[in-house]
């Protein structure tokens, strides 16, 4: 656990970076990263600005892959490096910054919708052993009737054709999903599933629940949010990289029960923090003041916080937060927070936490845009309790009782403050809160510009080197 909250650097030192022959052959760069079709992209709508977002494995192809459209092009390209949040999603704020006109997002994605600029997706065709892939199919359903949905790691995308012509032939029954990008038009026809950017139709009469699920693709956080969306269907896999097919033997039931630990912690907490995990997604906005609502409807305190990609580190300066929910992609969604100081959900599970009007059915959302109001999965908060209609709450953890919150349908306008104080010399009214009393008792409370209060001086020269090992550290004496 001390691991977690701090470092010596030492990983960092000894970390060794990819070369661009280890991330793709010079020779294989224009098919592995479709110059082609990103220079057809570029031209076809006139930009003349582009961001190119790369993951950390593929920035070392970034300079050779820019100056080449530029040249295919005649526009300028900025390379989008680190990413503020998830490496999957679209970094349109980072894109805004350079005044771009459109995007080209490379690698694995989440595939979830944009809010403002065009974006082109290039995943980079990774290599797939199809005869291999096949045969692990064979092997894992050797029954040829049976019904089988086949999903893909994105970057496998382009060599599921191939695969479709292999085991349609002996599997009448089989359906490959297909990738889509953004919300699809028109509405949903009867059986047909959209979810995580995939898309394919159901025509077996019992639905979904009559298949079993092939992924092709390692162990990850996709393969995870599958297997928690779809718990009602068996899974089994397809490792490219070790040319093993397996039937997944993670209990996803146990998964499931740990998540629904988290929302008995949700059901428990008094303050929470919502966690801004992505700038990109289109209904993040929606999703925060949702949250902020039903927090207020259920009593609980809400604070929003912008830190970036989480970790334990940062969010240990917030101990006066007992809960955190994480506001991001589908994949980002599901953080394992065991090493963290406090538990971090997802918004589904504070709506389970929170609003008595939803029930658990065994269906698992990852997608917050579900929980929208006009969204299939959205649930209204219900009417203002009577006292004596209440029902006593218990924690399932504690065991003390829970304080009954009989508060409305949340207002427009808040209600008048009656926890008033005085701030200062000034008489500037603040409202007190427990989290905000916390604060302004801790010795420290982070960066505070003081303007005025800090004295002008001239810059220096500082000490040269690393944090670690300072050059001049040596030479001091004792």
């Amino acid at each position: 656990m001390a691991a977690a909250f701090s470092s010596d650097g030492e990983a960092a030192l000894r970390r060794e970076l990819r070369t661009a022959a280890a991330a793709a052959p010079r020779s294989d760069l224009d098919g592995f990263y479709e110059m082609g079709r990103a220079a057809a992209f570029v031209r076809d709508g006139g930009f003349r600005k582009v961001a190119l977002q790369f993951p950390d494995e593929l920035l070392a192809d970034a300079v050779q892959v820019a100056g080449g459209l530029e040249a295919a092009t005649g526009a300028e390209m900025f390379v989008l490096g680190d990413t503020t949040y998830g490496s999957c999603c679209v970094d349109e704020v980072a894109a805004e910054h350079v005044g771009a006109e459109a995007v080209v997002h490379y690698g694995p994605a989440c595939l979830s919708p944009c809010r403002k600029l065009p974006v082109l997706h290039i995943f980079g065709q990774q290599p797939l052993d199809v005869g291999r892939c096949a045969e692990a199919f064979r092997e894992l359903y050797p029954e040829q009737q049976s019904r089988v949905v086949v999903l893909s790691d994105v970057v496998y995308a382009h060599a599921m054709g191939e695969l479709e012509q292999q085991l349609r032939p002996e599997y009448p029954n089989i359906i490959f999903s297909r990738l889509v990008y953004g919300d699809p038009p028109g509405p949903a026809v009867p059986g047909e599933e959209r979810k995580f950017g995939r898309q394919f139709l159901v025509e077996a009469a019992g639905g979904l629940q009559d298949y079993a699920m092939f992924y092709v693709g390692a162990e990850g956080l996709a393969l995870t949010s599958f297997m928690l969306t779809w718990n009602h269907c068996p899974f089994s896999s397809f490792n490219p990289a070790t040319g093993c097919g397996r039937r997944e033997t993670l209990n996803v039931n146990r998964a499931l029960m740990r998540r629904l630990y988290l929302v008995e912690r949700a059901r428990d907490a008094s303050v929470v923090g919502i966690l801004v995990g992505t700038l990109g997604v289109a209904g993040y906005l929606a999703l925060l003041q949702h949250l902020r609502e039903l927090l207020a409807w259920a009593g609980k305190r809400s604070y929003t916080l912008a830190v970036g990609k989480p970790n334990p580190a940062k969010l240990a300066n917030f101990p006066e937060v007992d809960i955190f929910v994480l506001v991001a992609c589908a994949q980002n969604s599901l953080l394992d927070s065991s090493d963290f100081y406090r538990p971090v959900v997802t918004p589904y599970e504070l709506e389970l936490a929170c609003n008595p009007a939803r029930e658990w059915t065994g269906n698992y959302l990852t997608d917050f845009r579900d929980l929208l109001p006009g969204a299939c999965a959205h649930v209204e908060l219900p009417l203002a309790v009577p006292a004596e209609e209440a029902v006593p709450d218990v924690s399932l953890i504690s065991g003390k009782m829970r304080a009954a919150h009989l508060c409305g349908r949340p207002s427009s306008q808040p209600p008048p403050s009656t926890a008033l104080a005085c701030r200062d010399q000034t008489w500037a009214l603040a409202e007190i809160s427990p989290a905000a009393s916390f604060l302004e008792s801790r010795s420290w409370r982070g960066l505070e510009q003081q303007l005025g209060q800090t004295p002008v001086s001239k810059a220096v020269q500082g000490r040269r080197g690393i944090a670690i090992a300072y050059e001049d550290e040596g030479c001091e004496q004792p």
